[in-house]
């Protein structure tokens, strides 16, 4: 493995598909992919190889980008055919030279549960199967251009625990700075820094000078070096072929400043060349930026990031601990009551969420993973996990999307052997009880010596002590009526050991009458004392307000901006429960049910034009303010379509599309990637069109039949890779050749509304919403 620590700024290889798009060889192989050129045109590959080297790359990655089991298709070759001819045009390129041999994985192409049915176990299989085929030939790998932080994370664990050799792991972010699937660049460092990977960073994504503040958002949240490969600059038409707005000394200009905020390896993705390579050469050598560690304690979803401190509260009420419905609710498996409660408490204030489905007779590990799962689909705060079980909490921590906390560790031999390795490994922070097996001390002074010993064990562990939230032990006083004294004094001698403390507020008041009396009045009493977190039911009004109120007394909420957002915005989840809001909030397992209810009043069309499309207007704007993501608008898109399709079941129709129109959809020739496809689909036919779905790698002749046969209104193409926007235009050419005058919508990551519009097509659309508005305006 790399050190976590590089000493001089190294260089990367720059980009294999557009250069080799470019080659008269290759234009003139009708039909074959960038990576079967690996065996037709061996030559040409090492030649490209040998020129990143000459321009002074240190690292060079095999011509793999699209070898992938998930989404091979070729066939005239296997995946590992192209992969051995790939490794050994590189080997033969590097000889005789120090260049390391990275194999290139990108993603597979498929939507990640729960938007899509791609689960995260067949995801690690996947990229384990590759890994596995190809460790002992390269001297490292390569994750680029992956768009979902979850996908990536199932990822990067199959590579570690396949192989210890270096993991490079990089995202793409769009113009919003975040991830198609909402992740900010201090998201994805924090979490792929935690999974230990050797450089994380950005490639390909928006313009350079974009790009370098992502870099700079990534520093203070990344553990190791940070790798940085942009496009040279933004695509555009020039001469009937892409090529890109900006020459190789702009673009080392922007590698300058991508060192100054904290790259520390560079290199180049689309159009960039071996001219570019050399050019950015000359920062070879100058000191490296070291990493960073986070100053502070932080936990994140895929979405949502959370520092720890003073004023953070964290919902209990998905703990079956003294409830009996959710401990009934986790027997039977309805999940749907515990992503009710997950809601509720997001809905009232909660920051994050304790999750715990410690009921008898379960398979806790089990139990705990799915949890995560339904939880995650509809909530998007971060998550304790909560068990005493090593081996779920490792199982749930693998499978979280994101970093989560931990509840939690405590000073007993037993409990620090088993989930020392577990803290050090995932880099989570963790509850931290201030017990043995001895049981609770009685005093301050044993509470405090115990924490002691457990920051010391962390520490030859390799665990920052900001790592660890110190739990001062809230007892029922009913039993003793010192015990609130002793919590409140370790409360603040634990704040002079410097680390972050919490309570379990409700156990104060057990036994006791009118306990949230006894709740609130504890909870203000342990803020003076240094309290920073108290895990307690959120759905108390009075008991959140006194956490904002202390907050904006003590002056740690500037402007009092907390408190004035809590006392303006609705406290709690006070919207019925019905057919609309489902939709809105994706809550596809009550469609049904909540369908039939509206039935009973309503009839379709009034169904459909009042309650579905205003649903999903809804969510559309709150998707273009960035208040909810890809996933859950996919989520709404889901339930909503559902409810067409048990509208058409209910009215014994055979399409629920047919009234307002219908597309063809397909990724073009020589294109293997259909996520946004994929999700352009689901959106569509949420909104009620019908969707011809041609899939990925489609010629153009397949495209016409389809139209003949079904006459769509419209016709949409999608392509991610720079080297098939010609394949795009060449579709279009056909169409129109054949007499085919239909709307047709270009859509994909490389397109911009000048490059479609050049190639013929007649509208762009930059992302799945904007075609379902499209096709509103088509279908009038």
């Amino acid at each position: 493995m790399l050190q976590n620590k590089i000493e001089q700024i190294q260089i990367f290889d720059g980009a294999t598909g557009t250069e080799l798009s470019y080659l008269p060889e290759v234009l003139g192989a009708q039909g074959l992919t960038i990576e079967e050129l690996n065996i037709d045109f061996p030559l040409i590959i090492k030649d490209l190889h040998r020129s990143y080297i000459d321009a002074g790359a240190d690292y060079i990655t095999t011509n793999t980008f699209g070898v992938n089991p998930a989404k091979w298709q070729s066939n005239r070759y296997s995946w590992k055919q192209v992969a051995d001819a790939a490794i050994d045009n590189a080997r033969q390129a590097a000889q005789n030279s120090s260049v390391k041999i990275f194999f290139d994985m990108s993603p597979s192409g498929r939507l990640m549960e729960p938007v899509g049915d791609y689960t995260f176990e067949e995801c690690y299989a996947n990229y384990t199967d590759i890994v596995n085929y190809t460790k002992s030939k390269v001297d490292g790998f390569i994750l680029e251009t992956f768009t979902d932080l979850y996908e990536l994370k199932a990822a990067v664990l199959a590579v570690k625990d396949a192989t210890e050799l270096p993991l490079f792991a990089t995202m793409t972010f769009d113009d919003t700075d975040r991830t198609m699937t909402g992740s900010t660049p201090e998201i994805v460092a924090l979490t792929l820094s935690s999974l230990g990977v050797d450089a994380l960073g950005v490639n390909c994504s928006t313009s350079p000078d974009r790009i370098t503040g992502l870099v700079a958002r990534m520093k203070p949240f990344a553990s190791c070096p940070i790798l940085v490969q942009p496009n040279k600059g933004l695509p555009e038409i020039s001469d009937n072929k892409v090529s890109y707005n900006i020459d190789d000394q702009e673009f080392a200009y922007w590698a300058g400043k991508m060192i100054e905020a904290g790259a520390s390896i560079i290199g180049g993705c689309c159009g960039t060349s071996p001219s570019t390579i050399r050019a950015i050469s000359k920062y070879k050598g100058l000191q490296a930026p070291t990493p960073a560690k986070p100053d502070g304690t932080y936990i994140c979803s895929s979405t949502i990031l959370l520092q720890l401190r003073q004023g953070i509260v964290c919902g209990e009420r998905l703990n079956p601990t003294g409830k009996k419905k959710l401990k009934a609710a986790l027997a039977e498996g309805d999940f749907e009551y515990l992503q009710h409660e997950a809601l509720a408490q997001r809905n009232a204030g909660a920051d994050f969420l304790d999750l715990n489905v410690g009921v008898p007779n379960c398979d806790e590990k089990a139990l705990l993973c799915k949890a995560v799962k339904k939880v995650q689909e509809v909530c998007d705060l971060p998550l304790q996990l909560d068990s005493s079980n090593p081996e779920a909490l490792k199982a749930a921590i693998r499978l979280y999307n994101g970093v989560p906390m931990i509840n939690s560790i405590n000073g007993d031999e037993n409990s620090l052997s088993n989930l020392l390795p577990l803290i050090a490994a995932f880099q989570t922070p963790t509850v931290t009880l201030p017990l043995d097996k001895d049981g609770i001390p009685e005093t301050c002074e044993g509470r405090i010596a115990i924490a002691q010993r457990i920051i010391a064990r962390a520490a030859e562990s390799g665990i920052d002590k900001r790592l660890l939230v110190m739990d001062a032990l809230v007892m029922a006083i009913s039993s003793n009526q010192e015990y609130g004294n002793i919590t409140l004094q370790t409360v603040a001698e634990l704040k002079k050991l410097g680390v972050l403390t919490i309570i379990g507020l409700s156990n104060v008041s057990f036994g006791l009458p009118e306990r949230a009396h006894l709740n609130r009045t504890f909870l203000a009493m342990a803020l003076t004392k240094g309290l920073d977190i108290p895990i307690m039911n959120p759905l108390d009004h009075d008991a959140m307000e006194i956490t904002k109120s202390f907050m904006a007394l003590s002056g740690k909420d500037p402007g009092c901006q907390s408190y004035i957002l809590f006392n303006t915005e609705a406290s709690q989840d006070s919207a019925p429960e019905n057919l609309y809001n489902a939709i809105v909030k994706g809550l596809k397992d009550r469609v049904s049910q909540l369908l039939d209810k509206e039935l009973e009043t309503n009839n379709k069309e009034a169904i459909i034009n009042g309650i579905l499309i205003p649903a999903l207007e809804e969510v559309g704007v709150h998707f273009e303010k960035n208040e909810i993501f890809m996933p859950q608008l996919i989520r709404s898109a889901e339930s909503a379509k559902l409810a067409f399709e048990l509208l058409a079941s209910r009215y014994d129709t055979s399409e629920t599309d047919s009234d307002k129109g219908s597309i063809i959809l397909a990724t073009v020739k020589g294109d293997v990637h259909d996520i946004g496809k994929n999700i352009v689909k689901v959106v569509l036919q949420s909104h009620g069109y019908r969707v011809f779905d041609l899939g990925k790698n489609v010629d153009e002749i397949v495209i016409e039949e389809c139209y003949r046969q079904n006459h769509p209104q419209a016709i949409g193409l999608s392509a991610l890779m720079t080297t098939t926007v010609d394949s795009m235009h060449h579709t279009i050419d056909y169409l129109r050749s054949r007499g085919i005058n239909c709307p047709i919508i270009v859509g994909g990551a490389v397109l911009t509304e000048d490059i479609a519009l050049s190639i013929g097509a007649s509208y762009y659309s930059k992302d799945a919403l904007q075609t379902a508005r499209l096709m509103n305006d088509i279908c009038k």
